[in-house]
């Protein structure tokens, strides 16, 4: 597997990984080619879906690690109930998007582990013009969440999915 552009490398059988993993059990499936995320809760037969964007491993991994983290109610809303401002935020949603990410970012940085991938957060804003410092804090959060993680334990989901991972 090439290290240098993680991005890059077919991504597909992460679908089938994360439906024999836990998938099947909540009745979900990982799709790609979105042009955005999105979360699409289960209508009666028919499963709930993750979508991640384009054919990147990175969103797939990242779109699980909310997956993981959301609980029940969340997962019976589109997006699981969270808004979305997509690029050019301005300050106050800039902080409100760091505020519910640093702990999915911290568990998609557990599953990268997981496949030896490098991790870099995510600012989600690309061209933005952030005070200094912001970004730093950012990651220092982000990295806090992971040490907890790594010491608390990963949610349930997260646990069998991260093992599946360690078996690629």
């Amino acid at each position: 597997m090439s290290k240098s552009n993680p991005d890059a490398l077919p991504v597909h059988w992460l679908e089938t990984v994360f439906y024999q993993s836990v998938g099947r059990a909540f009745n979900t499936v990982l799709r790609g080619g979105a042009d955005e995320p999105l979360y699409i809760p289960a209508r009666g037969s028919q499963c709930a879906e993750i979508h991640y964007r384009l054919d990147y491993l990175r969103s797939a991994l990242h779109e699980v690690a909310h997956w993981c983290l959301a609980g029940a109610a969340r997962r019976r809303r589109s997006d699981y109930g969270y808004w979305y401002a997509p690029d050019g935020r301005n300050s106050e949603q800039q902080d409100a998007f760091f505020a519910v990410e640093a702990r999915p970012q911290a568990l998609e940085h557990c599953f990268c582990n997981q496949l030896a991938l490098p991790f870099f957060v995510s600012i989600d804003n690309p061209g933005a013009v952030l005070e200094g410092g912001v970004v730093a804090d950012f990651e220092r959060r982000v990295q806090a969440e992971r040490a907890r993680f790594l010491t608390d334990g990963l949610p349930p989901r997260a646990v069998r999915f991260a093992e599946a991972l360690g078996r690629c």
